[in-house]
């Protein structure tokens, strides 16, 4: 193995209060499915997650449980620890605050910086909010409440331990200055860089109105501050101090994924804390949206919560992950409804992903006695086929490798829905029927089961079953589990003569209505609604997907009075939609507009071209408008 070939990712720790949730799957699977595809890659992958375990609210609700504080996280943690069996989560480590292997590392660390002379004993009044574990200043207060949460803070008045944190300000900002890509997306960046100018006050690092935590090493009076315990786990799992060599392998971490809401604590705090350490900082801070529902952000204290435990029994490991890989928008935020789950399921993965595998598999089996046939000439069509597995590829490389999880399943999707057109074009069961066509039925099954390989092989990191699953109907390769991801990147892989066997659906397509009440939304009305009114919910909303999208070619249909063929270039790839505005627009004037797409329609023939969506328009009894944005927004961001 190539010694300089590794790959550190990180989730943050999670606070054990309570079970875990989605939101929290959201980020795990995430993290998952970057340590996954980096193996493919064939680095050596550590990726870690764990529980931080430390604080006065975990304190206060095990009191609350009438149990030892230990005991009551055990506890918890143990359930997290089988939620991650449940998700398939492939994590190398599980580091526990309370560990004395983690313990012992941030006494040193406390003891380090306190006679580097930037941590000093001090007198502590200000505003904190116990459920955050976090401390403010008045100025930061929301109408005299906490920035994050929005509950009550308490003043405080102890002896503390403050970290210098101001003193490593201007090196901080010179060095986000310096490393674009430190901290991401770039709106998360702009956020920190706002804050740090701001001005930075020093740290209170220890705490003495409670007792559960890691003593101060010089004043056992004194418990160290969450926060400055918990971000230390990243060192301390890699063996900071009992596995040097470990360490050096894997530090500075590639990637530290987590929820926007904690990125200043990583983003300020952590890179001011190696510096004071002398360490290399990470290479990067990436800061994703919350999941959403109705009510809002998902919470415990809401009580909204989902648990993904219920979910995987019903709908399958792999659904239920891609659709949160699926909703991880570029730094936005996300939304869980279970309708729109199987509404994924059902057009995704069953329509489009499980049809093309069904109908190759069907085909190979009625036509070539289920074995893979050599394929012959190429004609255009095919050279398109390959060129589209080609971007995909290439594009859902490049969007994995910049944590751009939605358009690196849109890449993929977008192959299998080309495999699907090419079967309308190519139509196999007209050729089957001419013995002259028989080279070419061959090569048209040939090029549809390479597709389903390369897709598969690319969907691997965020479905984890899918590739022995197809595999036992469409025999692609020996050992699923020996992929890499370069074989995603070459034609003709597959073996001639492999066998194809008929199977079951591999995504069996759920019934709506029968499932509408199978997990009960957490958040409901405060009184019920009209029936007789149109209102919609925000959920019904959030299952439309509307997209700025530029039009780069624009025609008229043949033989249609009404219909324009535009070609969008929506984020890093284009869809064809046909529209009835010919009357209204000629179309040298849409050519370069931007214009809202409904990306999420199905997909329909109109005329014999495939129209991948709709765009919006406004009208009257006289005139038909286009919906445009005038601004320098890219195509592909989200309409919300």
């Amino acid at each position: 193995m190539n010694q300089a070939k590794t790959y550190y990712i990180t989730t943050p720790i999670y606070y054990p209060s309570d079970n875990l949730h989605i939101g929290h799957a959201y980020t795990t699977v995430a993290a998952d499915c970057l340590a996954r595809f980096k193996r493919m890659q064939g680095y050596d992958v550590f990726y870690l997650t764990g529980t931080d375990e430390h604080g006065q609210k975990i304190e206060k609700v095990a009191r609350e449980n009438n149990q030892p504080t230990l005991a009551y996280v055990d506890a918890i943690v143990a359930n997290i620890k089988d939620l991650w069996k449940t998700m398939l989560i492939t994590n190398n480590d599980f580091i526990r605050t309370t560990e004395p292997r983690h313990e012992k590392v941030v006494q040193k660390l406390f003891e380090k910086v306190f006679a580097k002379g930037d941590i000093y004993l001090s007198q502590y009044e200000g505003w904190y909010c116990t459920p955050c574990e976090t401390f403010f200043t008045e100025r930061q207060l929301k109408e005299g409440k906490c920035p994050d949460c929005e509950r009550e803070v308490e003043l405080l008045q102890e002896e503390s331990y403050f970290f210098n944190m101001g003193k490593y300000a201007p090196r901080l900002l010179e060095h986000i200055e310096a490393h674009p890509d430190f901290i991401q997306p770039e709106s998360r960046r702009n956020e920190v860089v706002n804050f740090i100018k701001s001005g930075l006050e020093d740290l209170c690092v220890s705490r003495t109105t409670f007792k559960w935590g890691i003593p101060v090493p010089m004043n056992d009076k004194h418990v160290v501050y969450v926060w400055f315990d918990a971000l230390i786990n990243y060192l301390s799992a890699i063996g900071y101090l009992d596995d040097p060599e470990q360490f050096e392998r894997y530090w500075p971490a590639d990637v530290h994924l987590m929820a926007k809401d904690i990125l200043r604590f990583h983003a300020i705090i952590w890179p001011t804390m190696l510096m004071a350490l002398d360490l290399p900082l990470p290479k990067k801070v990436f800061a994703h949206g919350w999941i959403m529902l109705e009510g809002g952000k998902m919470s415990k204290s809401k009580g909204n919560v989902i648990d993904p435990r219920v979910l995987v029994p019903k709908y399958g490991v792999d659904a239920v992950r891609y659709y949160l890989v699926k909703e991880l928008n570029y730094g936005q935020d996300g939304f869980y409804s279970e309708e729109a789950l199987i509404n994924r399921i059902n057009y995704d993965l069953a329509n489009d992903l499980g049809n093309l595998i069904s109908r190759t598999a069907a085909m190979i089996i009625r036509y070539f006695d289920g074995q893979i046939p050599t394929a012959g000439g190429v004609e255009k069509v095919d050279e398109e086929l390959k060129q589209a597995a080609t971007q995909a590829y290439e594009e859902g490389t490049a969007n994995l490798d910049k944590l751009d999880f939605n358009a690196y399943i849109n890449a993929v999707m977008r192959l299998v829905s080309r495999a699907n057109k090419y079967i309308d074009e190519t139509e196999p069961w007209t050729l089957a029927k001419d013995p002259q066509q028989r080279d070419r039925l061959a090569t048209v099954m040939y090029n549809l089961a390479e597709c389903i390989r390369i897709a598969v092989i690319m969907l691997n990191p965020t479905m984890p079953t899918l590739a022995e699953r197809v595999n036992q109907q469409i025999k692609f390769c020996e050992d699923p589990s020996l992929l890499t991801w370069a074989q995603a990147g070459q034609w003709g892989l597959i073996p001639i003569g492999s066998p194809v066997l008929k199977g079951e659906a591999l995504f069996p397509r759920i019934d709506n209505k029968k499932e509408a009440n199978a997990v009960t939304e957490p958040v409901k009305p405060e009184k019920p609604a009209d029936e007789d009114n149109n209102y919609i919910t925000i959920e019904d909303f959030a299952r439309l997907d509307l997209r700025v999208a530029e039009v780069i070619a624009c025609e008229k249909m043949p033989k249609a009075d009404k219909l324009l063929i535009l070609r969008l270039r929506v984020g890093d790839g284009e869809r064809t939609v046909v529209s009835g505005i010919a009357q209204h627009y000629q179309p040298e004037d849409l050519i370069g507009k931007k214009v809202v797409l409904v990306a999420n329609l199905k997909p329909t023939k109109l005329r014999g071209t495939l129209s991948e969506g709709m765009i919006l328009a406004a009208s009257d009894e006289e005139r038909v408008e286009v919906l445009m944005v005038h601004s320098d927004i890219e195509p592909g961001n989200r309409v919300k």
